[in-house]
């Protein structure tokens, strides 16, 4: 099921207690490009990638499917240190709270049959920034 642009906006800026929407908006656009070019690069391919953005509002499934370009596959801590070169003014800690607050709501959207798809293809940690830790 897509969720409507404004309900995913609303999970974000809840989750991210941004004080606008345009905030929110903000960290969704940049987290998402950049897990874009994660996923295209070396991890999210194919299917996997479709169904993600299939479920994201059609706008954000927009910048998911024409991310950012990445070199090379980003491990947790990279990933965030690149969202928040992208976000003005932003510190690795508040690009962590706007990760965890956008992916979180990527997890909940995704499903968890998708996002198990999802993980394993990424760099170990990402089930944190998700906000769903993996047993290990």
């Amino acid at each position: 099921m897509t969720l409507r642009r404004e309900a995913f906006l609303d999970r974000v800026k809840e989750r991210g207690e941004y004080g606008t929407a345009e905030e929110a908006d903000r960290a969704a656009r940049v987290v998402l490009a950049l897990l874009g070019a994660h996923l295209l690069g070396a991890h999210l391919v194919g299917a996997v990638r479709a169904q993600l953005a299939a479920r994201l509002p059609e706008e954000f499934a927009l910048v998911l499917l024409n991310p950012l370009q990445s070199a090379e596959p980003l491990p947790p801590e990279r990933f965030v240190r690149a969202t928040a070169a992208w976000i003005e003014g932003a510190t690795e800690q508040t690009a962590t709270w706007d990760v965890s607050a956008v992916l979180s709501t990527v997890a909940d959207t995704a499903g968890d049959d998708l996002l198990g798809q999802i993980l394993l293809q990424l760099p170990v940690g990402y089930d944190l920034l998700f906000g769903h830790p993996q047993p290990t």
